[in-house]
């Protein structure tokens, strides 16, 4: 079973690069699917799912530590039982061991047993406007510096809720098998490049898990 994970700033194209790399290799793709499954099995309405675990639904808590679901004084009830059912949802993907591309949810930090490879992808702030600009629909008419705003405020949740899961800073490169800064490229264009990437790694990793690996160079 091959996972990856995809962990991303807002507005860097990650989802998109995402579903792409998933397209490309014919891996199976989740994202607004694990919300899907976590209404279905807490029996809740899924917009209500969407807004309590969404980037933003953290944003009441004053969260000024790095600690575990169990410590975290701060969350309401609700919120933390349905992170630990998301929690859940993502664990069932890797059940199935199929092969598969998960988006966000912090899923490299939950899967970690599995030894999935793990993407950040990230942007310059310019390209993230320009991207989001570009792509937002015709009721969200925010302007550049609202859209600044609201970067910061996701990325921002998006860490919060990675210290609650693990106590690990979001974004922490050495958390990452690779860093993709997709500022002046068409994601399209790299597919191919990080499918390659992905199959080097999960070579070498099947062969690290059954047997020692022993360099050329090594006594």
């Amino acid at each position: 079973m091959k996972i990856i994970t995809v962990s991303r700033e807002f507005g860097s194209g990650g989802r998109e690069l995402g579903k792409r790399l998933a397209d490309y290799l014919k891996f199976d793709y989740y994202d607004s699917e694990i919300l899907t499954a976590v209404a279905q099995n807490s029996g809740l309405d899924q917009h209500y799912v969407e807004d309590q675990l969404s980037d933003h639904g953290w944003q009441a808590f004053p969260l000024t530590f790095h600690g575990t679901i169990g410590s975290t004084g701060y969350l309401q009830s609700s919120r933390v039982e349905l992170l630990l059912k998301q929690k859940e949802a993502i664990e069932k993907i890797a059940a199935m061991g199929k092969d598969c591309v998960i988006i966000g949810r912090n899923a490299d930090v939950i899967l970690q047993q599995e030894h999935p490879f793990n993407l950040f992808v990230c942007a310059e702030p310019e390209a993230k406007i320009k991207r989001c600009l570009e792509r937002a629909s015709a009721e969200e008419k925010l302007t550049e510096r609202e859209l600044i705003h609201k970067m910061r405020q996701i990325d921002k949740m998006r860490a919060q809720t990675r210290a609650i899961l693990s106590g690990s800073p979001w974004g922490q490169r050495d958390a990452y098998h690779i860093t993709i800064n997709t500022s002046n490229w068409n994601i399209k264009d790299i597919i191919p490049a990080v499918a390659q990437f992905a199959n080097c790694w999960f070579g070498r990793t099947v062969c690290a898990f059954n047997s020692p690996i022993t360099s050329a160079t090594e006594n």
